[in-house]
């Protein structure tokens, strides 16, 4: 396979995972604030945000944290690259330049719903609508995962899609348990809190993981089991154990297919050993935010060495 299909099915799939976490993210983050006062409403989206990445560049732009400007910018924003909006589009570019090497079915999928997402972010989205485009996006993103297990041969292609969507998701919820931590609670006194409890359960639900955890935990929420179980219970397939399970497969389904290893698998083996090593004592003894950076750090480290490996930057 060349090396720009490879890069193309890589990053198709990194884009229309993010897309679907900040959707994700914004779902949790919007049923938050209508709950809240003003002052706290602004806070969430703040959190929001940052999480995101996007929030220097709503500061440039706006002097207020106003649900409707928030969600505006994240989703619809010509001046924000970071935009759903953006992302999906280059979902849909990757999926252009990959054509011959996806399914009939796929591209559907990812076509009909950029048309349905452009024409639905074609004006202000006011507060009786975001729910409805929020949906559309994450939609999108199960349409197009149901397209491609159902569809694609499991060949190179599918596997260089799969390793995209487990990067992508994994860093997402690394950086939603580290921005909870600095950025969602005033200070340490509110841990343990009712406010620390609402916080808590968006990470859940930012993430569609709060039924799961609820369902396994008889409905108690408490920090540290929350991070157990998005850190480490591999049930579970948004935790950072399930992604780097699933990529580690994927992995070596590439190197099944090309008959050698590369730093990639190398780094992959390394991350796997760490984390296995852990548990959520452990994790909390050395600090969830060091524990976080390091995890986001070799996470960044193997995608780099998957491009590297086959060839992406040629």
């Amino acid at each position: 396979m060349l090396g720009r299909t490879a890069n193309g099915l890589f990053w198709m799939f990194r884009y229309l995972e993010r897309s679907e976490n900040t959707a994700r993210l914004l779902d949790a983050g919007l049923r938050m604030a209508l709950t809240r006062d003003i002052a706290t409403a602004e806070e969430e989206w703040r959190s929001v945000l940052a999480t995101t990445g996007q929030r220097a560049g709503y500061e440039a732009k706006n002097g207020t944290y106003t649900g409707m400007q928030a969600w505006n910018y994240i989703l619809r924003d010509r001046d924000n690259p970071k935009s759903v909006l953006a992302m999906f589009g280059q979902v849909r570019h990757n999926a252009r330049l990959v054509r011959n090497a996806i399914t009939t079915e796929l591209w559907e999928a990812i076509n009909e719903s950029w048309l349905l997402m452009k024409e639905q972010l074609a004006r202000p989205v006011g507060e009786n609508r975001v729910l409805e485009t929020v949906a559309t996006v994450r939609r999108a993103g199960t349409l197009a995962h149901g397209a491609m297990a159902g569809s694609m041969l499991r060949e190179e292609g599918y596997h260089f899609a799969r390793a995209g969507t487990f990067i992508e998701r994994a860093d997402s919820v690394a950086r939603i348990l580290d921005v909870k931590y600095y950025l969602l609670l005033p200070s340490l006194s509110y841990v343990g809190s009712s406010l620390d409890t609402g916080q808590w359960d968006q990470v859940l639900r930012s993430v569609s993981g709060d039924r799961a955890f609820r369902w396994l935990n008889a409905g108690q929420i408490d920090a540290r089991g929350i991070c157990e179980f998005l850190i480490l219970d591999d049930r579970f397939p948004r935790s950072l154990a399930f992604c780097h399970a699933a990529l580690r497969e994927n992995l070596a389904a590439l190197a099944r297919l090309h008959g050698e290893e590369g730093e990639c698998h190398a780094l992959m083996r390394d991350a796997d050993t760490r984390l296995s090593s852990l548990g959520i004592d452990e994790i909390f003894d050395q600090g969830l935010h060091e524990f976080l950076v390091d995890f986001m750090s070799c996470n960044a480290a193997i995608a780099d060495a998957i491009a590297h490996d086959y060839r992406f930057l040629a």
